[in-house]
């Protein structure tokens, strides 16, 4: 069993493949103005583009876990991410309110897919 590692920095890989499974990091949303919406859209959009750099489509995700600043945010982010799975598959999910590793960060997005 190989296991690929796909854009590795000193800390992390963007991606990791490993018996027909991919892990991607964690996704989050750089602009501080950016209000919830934005930066969900904008997260949806890098797994989008990391999923299909590791060979996978958004109809393979397994797994999503969303990591959210504040829960008052959760119907905002929930709206954009209802349309992005309109016509998709809808994987197993769970979403936790957590201490963002920054302030501005209001959203994470955790995504196990197969490939």
């Amino acid at each position: 069993m190989s296991i690929e590692r796909i854009d590795s920095t000193q800390r992390m890989s963007r991606i990791v493949k490993h018996n027909q499974t991919v892990y991607l990091c964690g996704q989050t949303a750089c602009d501080p103005a950016w209000d919830i919406a934005e930066q969900t859209q904008r997260c949806l959009e890098k797994i989008d583009d990391l999923l299909v750099q590791a060979g996978s489509s958004r109809n393979q995700m397994l797994s999503v876990t969303i990591y959210i600043r504040d829960m008052k945010d959760f119907a905002a982010m929930n709206a954009v991410w209802d349309v992005w799975l309109t016509d998709y598959e809808k994987p197993a999910r769970a979403c936790v309110e957590a201490r963002m590793a920054r302030p501005d960060l209001l959203v994470e997005f955790s995504v196990i897919a197969a490939y």
